[in-house]
């Protein structure tokens, strides 16, 4: 069964202006410590930034 959240739905950890509510804490997810961004990964702009974020969701389900 898979776990997480279903693609293009924001984490529930996030705050209004989508920082993420538990960085740096223990409960944090696995999968979110173990990302490495890079600045390709955030592009020019919250829109390439949310591109790319969908291409690695589709990428790897």
């Amino acid at each position: 069964m898979p776990q997480g959240k279903p693609a293009g739905v924001p984490c529930v950890q996030l705050d209004g202006q989508g920082f993420c509510l538990i960085f740096g804490r223990p409960e944090r997810p696995a999968v979110c410590t173990g990302l490495r961004p890079v600045a390709s990964m955030c592009g020019e702009n919250r829109e390439q930034a949310m591109a790319y974020l969908a291409e690695l969701e589709r990428l790897t389900c």
